[in-house]
């Protein structure tokens, strides 16, 4: 047998979830109006299902899911360019919007993009054999990084996310890479975009695109110079 699982999400009304994974390059293979509203959406072999609450509020959801691909970074790009021809931006706060696309300790380079409904799709690649967290590191800016990234990206806490960063930011007697503050700050304005604290994400985004680097440091940098990058636009 060849078995498939298919996620049913809520959501408040139909329409916007529709419009939103429609933007995405999804096709609505399926809607029913009556008894309950109900529709499929599907893209390759992703297919999602959603059923109507009118009682429903996405603001408050923790529905979520996750879809596999072998090709991460396509999707990510491919996603990004349907938003941003459908809405004149690419949202990154409120509902709906999408996350930045990254490298995660536990083996899978992912991004993270909520949907209208306030349905969370995690979307990634295995890059590891092994889906345990891997242990937090022992110096201390990687180890802030390391905690901010999880807080920020698999608990969806970007307030405490920040708290990590600038904490770790203050600390005096001890100085992090130029690597690694351009990491700190360029995660600490994405989440202040995230939070719509904009003079944060503003000061952050400048501080990092000030800091010298070598060519091989940018080579290590490519995620997020790209973010930044982005967070600039």
């Amino acid at each position: 047998m060849a078995e498939k699982t298919i996620p049913i999400l809520p959501c408040q009304t139909l329409q916007p979830v529709l419009d939103f994974y429609t933007a995405l390059g999804f096709e609505v293979t399926y809607r029913q109006r009556s008894p309950n509203p109900y529709a499929v959406v599907a893209r390759g072999g992703i297919e999602l299902q959603f059923f109507g609450m009118r009682q429903f509020e996405p603001a408050g959801s923790v529905s979520t899911c996750y879809v596999l691909t072998d090709d991460v970074d396509g999707l990510y790009a491919a996603f990004r360019a349907g938003l941003k021809a459908a809405y004149g931006r690419i949202p990154s706060r409120g509902l709906p919007r999408i996350g930045p696309l990254k490298d995660m300790s536990y083996g899978v380079r992912q991004f993270l993009m909520t949907d209208p409904g306030g349905n969370c799709v995690r979307v990634g690649q295995p890059t590891g054999e092994d889906p345990r967290h891997r242990p937090a590191p022992e110096e201390t800016f990687a180890r802030a990084l390391h905690h901010a990234a999880l807080l920020a990206d698999s608990k969806d806490d970007p307030s405490g996310a920040a708290k990590v960063v600038d904490r770790v930011l203050r600390i005096e007697g001890e100085r992090p890479t130029p690597a690694q503050l351009v990491r700190l700050l360029v995660l600490r304005a994405d989440l202040a975009g995230r939070l719509g604290d904009r003079e944060t994400a503003r000061t952050a985004a400048l501080r990092a695109g000030a800091v010298e680097l070598t060519a091989q440091e940018r080579e290590s940098l490519q995620d997020d110079l790209r973010r930044l990058a982005e967070l600039r636009d």
